[in-house]
C-alpha cells in the first residue's frame, strides 16, 4: 500500500515532458528557382498536445530571421520552411515529403546548435518565410497555397526520419540530373542512408533542366585566381552520374565542388569549353544529396506516397514520430 502511494506522488509530480534533438553538416539545401508562384505563414497551437496521457510542451526552435533570433514552435518553422523551399503547386505527396525532411533537417541542426540559434532563415540552412513574405509571394493565392502548405504539415506531424534510431541528415536539394550523389562525393563524409540512387523524373522536361552561362576570359581566371597565359583544361575527372570530381585548369587542379562555388554554377554536372568567352553548361540544380524536389514531385504525380517518396531517397531510413526517438 505505502508503495502504491509512492507512485502517485511520482506520478504527480511530472508536470509535462519537452522533447528535443538536431545535429549539423557542410554544404546546406537549397531553394529552388522562384519561377513559381508560391510562398506561405505559420500557424502556432495554443494547447499543449497531450501524449498518452502526458502534457506535451510543443517543441521549440530557434532561428535566425533577417539578423534577429526567433523562437518559435517547430510546426509552425516547418510551415514557412515549406513554403520557402518547395512550390506550394506540387503535388501533396510531395509537399508531405518536403514537410519529413525539413523537419529531420531542423531537429538534426538543433542538437548540433551553436547556442544561440538553432537554423539560419536561408540556404545557410534552409529557408523560411514569414506569414507575410508568403503574402506578398503568393498575392491573390495565398489562401490557396497557405492551405495546402499548412495541411502538408499537419498530415505529416511530428513525423521524422531516422537511421539505426537516430535522427539522419536530410540533406535535399532542387533538381538532379538523373541521378542523386553520394555524400561522401560532396561533403568528403560517407553516409549509409545518403547513397546515389536513381531519380528518373529529374530530366529535359523541366524548366532550367540545362543551363548555360557564358563568362568573358579575364572574369574566368578572375574567379579561379589564375593568371595564365593561354588556360586551357587539363583534364577533368567525371564520376558515373555524370559529375565533375576534379578539373585542371592551367595546371591548377580544383575539386568539382569548389569549381562550382568559385563559378557559382547550377551543379557539379558540367560541360565546359574554353577561348576568348568560356562557355558552361549545367544540368540540374543543388549539391545533389538527398532528396531531389523536383524528382519527389514526379514521383509524387505517378501515385508515390510521400513515404514512398523518402524510402527511395533515403536509403534504409524509417519515418519515426518524434516521442518515439
Amino acid at each position: 500500500m505505502n508503495n502504491k502511494k509512492l507512485l502517485v506522488i511520482a506520478v504527480m509530480m511530472i508536470p509535462f515532458v519537452v522533447i528535443s534533438f538536431s545535429f549539423d553538416k557542410g554544404e546546406t539545401n537549397f531553394i529552388l528557382d522562384n519561377n513559381s508562384n508560391d510562398k506561405l505563414e505559420s500557424t502556432s497551437k495554443d494547447d499543449d498536445e497531450i501524449i498518452s496521457g502526458v502534457t506535451y510542451a510543443p517543441l521549440e526552435i530557434r532561428v535566425l530571421v533577417k539578423g534577429q533570433v526567433q523562437e518559435m514552435e517547430l510546426e509552425e518553422y516547418i510551415i514557412g520552411v515549406v513554403a520557402g523551399e518547395m512550390p506550394a503547386s506540387f503535388d501533396m505527396e510531395a509537399l508531405k515529403s518536403q514537410a519529413v525532411a525539413s523537419r529531420t533537417y531542423a531537429l538534426y541542426k538543433k542538437n548540433n546548435s551553436n547556442g544561440i540559434y538553432d537554423l539560419t532563415d536561408n540556404t545557410n540552412s534552409q529557408v523560411y518565410i514569414s506569414k507575410d513574405d508568403m503574402r506578398t509571394k503568393w498575392g491573390d493565392g495565398f489562401d490557396k497555397y497557405y492551405n495546402r502548405v499548412k495541411t502538408s504539415v499537419e498530415e505529416t506531424s511530428g513525423k521524422v526520419l531516422t537511421y539505426n534510431g537516430e535522427i539522419i541528415e536530410a540533406f535535399y536539394f532542387a533538381m538532379s540530373s538523373g541521378n542523386t550523389q553520394e555524400a561522401s562525393t560532396v561533403f568528403n563524409e560517407s553516409r549509409d542512408y545518403l547513397k546515389s540512387v536513381e531519380s528518373k523524373y529529374d530530366n529535359s522536361s523541366l524548366k532550367n533542366y540545362e543551363v548555360s552561362i557564358e563568362l568573358p576570359i579575364t572574369e574566368f581566371l578572375s574567379k579561379l585566381s589564375l593568371t595564365c597565359q593561354n588556360p586551357q583544361i587539363d583534364y577533368i575527372n567525371y564520376n558515373d552520374t555524370g559529375h565533375v570530381e576534379k578539373i585542371s585548369v592551367c595546371t591548377k587542379e580544383f575539386k568539382g565542388t569548389y569549381f562550382r562555388t568559385l563559378l557559382e554554377l547550377r551543379s557539379t554536372n558540367f560541360t565546359i569549353t574554353i577561348g576568348e568567352i568560356v562557355s558552361i553548361t549545367t544540368k540540374g540544380y543543388g549539391h545533389g544529396v538527398g532528396m531531389s524536389q523536383y524528382g519527389a514531385n514526379g514521383y509524387a504525380s505517378i501515385g508515390y506516397t510521400y513515404e514512398d517518396i523518402l524510402k527511395h531517397y533515403y536509403t534504409g531510413v524509417k519515418i519515426t514520430d518524434i516521442k518515439d526517438v
